[in-house]
């Protein structure tokens, strides 16, 4: 019950926070807090693998760069009037960010298909390693891709749309990347009390034991590891339209990284423990970043002492518990 509350409190602060920014003309704070929504996101869709399956993943990048480049590449094209694809199969370009995510979550969910299927067939650091090296092959072809910037990215001079929204007004951007970020917390808490949840976290727990009852566990993980690519996709699609701008940053091994960051602060397993991870980075890049540009010394040694000392993360220590199992 406590840490139900404090998941409450967490995701009522954030448009708690952008409204006041928002009455006190700071749009700069709304567009931060959209930030740590988005980032909160990707974070809930690493969780599922991470936590609920026990896949340690260093390629979710893959998928965060697919969604972002999905929105770059159609607003490159609608702004250029070219299409995506010529003849014979001509595929205009588009501005319309239900289909860009759609898109975008199809090809993460191909691309995680695929990685997954060669990955879960190790454990351990060799999984860790073999997803590392798939972001990197993907990451090194954004790289490559000259047609669409390269190694510089590609800019997005005008914001994707969404109907019935004026997505360029930073409270009203906000309120669909926070309806998103609810949207997946409710998936991730669906999909964590199902059959499939509970065949998800026995396979992270024993293995034999989930075999032993008639379940493989094999298409369990990679059915998990590709709803969590999904996820985190529609986080990259929503991080380029509010950075206007999409590149290989988007694809490398340090966007791996940070979001499994927001994961161990906010507490693995736990259903809102990546926004609550998500918003001590913000925070720290924002207020310390301005300090020093050091500032990541500081969160690593936040970061050590959660490893430490609370195993729960920070959701752990607010509610005043650690979970067990």
């Amino acid at each position: 019950m406590r840490e139900g509350l404090v998941n409450l409190a967490l995701i009522a602060l954030l448009p708690l926070v952008a409204l006041g920014a928002q009455a006190a003309g700071e749009t700069y704070f709304v567009t931060l807090v959209t930030k740590a929504t988005i980032l909160a996101l990707a974070g809930i869709g690493l969780n599922l693998a991470l936590g609920v399956g026990g896949m340690v993943s260093l390629g979710h990048a893959a998928f965060f760069g697919i969604g972002g480049y999905a929105a770059g590449i159609a607003a490159h094209h609608v702004f250029a009037g070219t299409p995506v694809l010529g003849w014979p199969l001509t595929v205009e370009g588009t501005d319309q960010m239900p289909l860009i995510w759609l898109a975008g979550i199809a090809a993460a969910g191909l691309a995680a298909a695929a990685i997954g299927a060669v990955s879960l067939r190790t454990q351990g650091v060799h999984f860790i390693m073999i997803t590392l090296a798939f972001a990197q092959m993907v990451y090194y072809l954004g790289v490559s891709w000259k047609a669409y910037g390269g190694e510089d990215g590609l800019p997005i001079y005008l914001r994707n749309q969404f109907p019935g929204l004026d997505t360029g007004d930073a409270m009203q951007f906000f309120a669909l990347a926070f309806a998103c970020l609810l949207a997946g917390v409710a998936l991730v808490w669906q999909v964590s009390r199902s059959r499939f949840g509970q065949a998800l976290a026995m396979a992270r727990m024993n293995e034999a034991r989930l075999a032993a009852s008639g379940i493989s566990p094999y298409p369990v993980r990679l059915a998990g590891f590709v709803l969590s690519g999904m996820i985190v996709a529609l986080a990259g699609a929503l991080f380029a339209d509010l950075n206007g701008f999409t590149g290989p940053s988007m694809l490398s091994w340090h966007r791996s990284g940070e979001i499994m960051v927001l994961v161990i602060l906010g507490g693995v397993g736990r259903l809102c423990g990546p926004l609550a991870g998500a918003m001590l980075f913000v925070a720290f890049e924002t207020w310390l970043g301005g300090l020093t540009d050091r500032w990541q010394l500081f969160l690593g040694l936040v970061l050590l002492g959660v490893v430490l000392f609370a195993r729960g993360g920070l959701i752990g220590m607010l509610a005043g518990r650690a979970r067990h199992g």
